[in-house]
């Protein structure tokens, strides 16, 4: 599959999983896997994943499959799991903590 820019990358992966955009901000879509924040680009691996992890419940950073070795060091500790563009799981999102 040919590199996906922010737009292709967001409709793919919108298709994949039925995901809508998410209108509160926090994300770029949200699906009953829970919030997806799209990173098309390796520059953008690292705010994708500081701002997925503000965000509560399961949580997710979509990217294009050969990125993978970029975004991994990055999901380490974060409990962000990791989707490409069809939606396939790279890496799973643990359970969310409870804020206490």
């Amino acid at each position: 599959m040919a590199r996906l820019d922010h737009d292709g990358l967001s409709a793919a992966v919108a298709a994949a999983v039925g995901a809508s955009p998410d209108t509160s901000g926090a994300a770029d879509l949200v699906s009953e896997r829970g919030f997806i924040v799209v990173a098309a680009e390796v520059g953008d691996l690292k705010s994708a994943f500081k701002r997925a992890k503000k965000i509560d419940g399961y949580r997710w950073v979509a990217i294009n499959r050969e990125d993978l070795f970029g975004a991994n060091p990055l999901s380490i500790g974060s409990k962000v799991g990791i989707l490409d563009a069809n939606g396939r799981v790279l890496k799973n999102a643990d359970s969310p903590r409870k804020k206490v």
